[in-house]
């Protein structure tokens, strides 16, 4: 991790807020700069990825383009870690153009000494492709 992630090394939320955004530009190299050493994502489906760079490809496929509406962050301080959760909703548009929003979403980070360890992701997407009347 580079010097980018260690500015806010005292406010875990701030941490994941900043790793969102840069996700959202895509800028996964940004991202990847809040994250220690060998952390791991377990994206949607259990897809485990090391690099930020690997939920953007997934998203490049399943979306024209997705943001996250951040409404809440939970936060979890424990002796060894900060657990966070961003609950929110995901909008943007299908591959074929089609707008949606409030796609359910919730993610979980592991926070350790001011970088991001862990990362788990959820979200209302699968069932919304499998079932577009689902869809709003």
């Amino acid at each position: 991790m580079d010097t980018v992630g260690k500015q806010n090394e005292s406010d875990p939320t701030t941490i994941v807020r900043d790793y969102l955004e840069a996700s959202m530009v895509p800028d996964p190299d940004r991202a990847a700069t809040f994250m220690a050493q060998g952390c791991t994502i377990t994206f949607t489906g259990g897809r485990e990825f090391d690099h930020p760079s690997g939920p953007t490809s997934i998203n490049a496929t399943r979306y024209r383009w997705v943001k996250k509406r951040m409404e809440r962050f939970d936060v979890a301080p424990a002796a060894d870690r900060t657990v966070v959760y961003s609950i929110g909703t995901l909008y943007g548009e299908w591959p074929d153009g089609t707008p949606f929003a409030g796609n359910r979403y919730v993610d979980r980070f592991e926070v350790v000494e001011g970088a991001i360890t862990k990362m788990d992701v959820w979200n209302d997407s699968a069932e919304w492709i499998l079932d577009p009347a689902l869809r709003r």
